[in-house]
């Protein structure tokens, strides 16, 4: 698939309304980008297996734990799914393509075939926003179950969950409502992607930042947030006029009123480096 029809399918995801987003769809598109040749109707074809195995094993009166159950039996059991402990940082594990050639992957990538295939069973699910560590929400009625889906889909509880904030949070965090609040589709694909933007941060390079940037605001074209950070990192880069563009492009969206005095400071630092 030819790099601009996989930039136009993700436009089109940016188009979407969030609840209108296939989210393994969306997340085997952002990985084709990174490998344009691979046959991407293969992996569609995996992505619907997963599926199929799934309705093959569910019933019409199955419990909330027993759907838990299998999911975990298909993916991790059946198709051998895995979180990647040894090699966690490796930026395969956030290219869909290359997690399900491997079955291996970070939380958020592994989460994403969770919930994509528990949807297609028509079961409630969501992914949280949990800080540092990708969790799954599955709801029944007013019951509900939180999923890890790096650790074999283990239901965690309350002290699980306190634990793993206190990891990330450090030693004075407590779980507030926040953390078992769902993430819409588009936020989930950001948090993919922003796997990768950090690292190449991390390893210095700027150039492999600013493309994962432009593709995340294919499927974001409204988040400001995203436009101001790829304005400072052209700008860091050199690349003045491009920086300006994305810059007066994050004014177009809407921002408080402290992000947007920052990006119109940066602005007029960028018009004094042109004179």
């Amino acid at each position: 698939m030819a790099d601009a029809a996989i930039e136009r399918g993700l436009r089109a995801v940016g188009a979407l309304a969030d609840d209108a987003i296939d989210l393994a769809d969306a997340a085997l598109l952002l990985g084709a980008l990174d490998l344009p040749e691979a046959p991407l109707a293969r992996y569609r074809s995996h992505v619907d297996q997963l599926r199929a195995d799934v309705a093959a094993l569910a019933g019409a009166d199955d419990t909330l734990e027993r759907r838990r159950r299998h999911l975990n039996a298909v993916l991790f059991d059946g198709h051998g799914y895995a979180g990647d402990v040894e090699s966690y940082d490796a930026p395969e594990n956030a290219n869909l393509l290359q997690v399900i050639d491997r079955r291996a992957g970070l939380p958020v990538s592994l989460g994403i075939l969770y919930i994509h295939t528990a949807r297609t069973q028509g079961w409630a699910v969501d992914g949280l926003a949990f800080p540092g560590h990708f969790l799954v929400r599955m709801d029944e009625g007013d019951r509900r179950v939180i999923v890890d889906p790096f650790h074999r889909g283990q239901a965690l509880e309350a002290g699980h969950l306190r634990g793993l904030l206190k990891q990330f949070e450090g030693a004075d965090a407590e779980l507030a409502p926040a953390h078992y609040a769902p993430v819409g589709n588009r936020s989930i694909l950001l948090r993919l992607q922003n796997n990768i933007k950090s690292r190449a941060l991390q390893g210095g390079d700027g150039a492999r930042a600013v493309a994962v940037l432009e593709r995340m605001l294919l499927i974001a074209p409204d988040a400001g947030g995203l436009w101001y950070e790829l304005g400072v990192l052209r700008g860091r880069l050199g690349t003045v006029k491009g920086a300006v563009e994305a810059l007066e492009r994050s004014l177009d969206c809407t921002l408080p009123d402290a992000a947007r005095s920052r990006v119109e400071a940066t602005l007029e630092q960028l018009a004094t480096s042109l004179h």
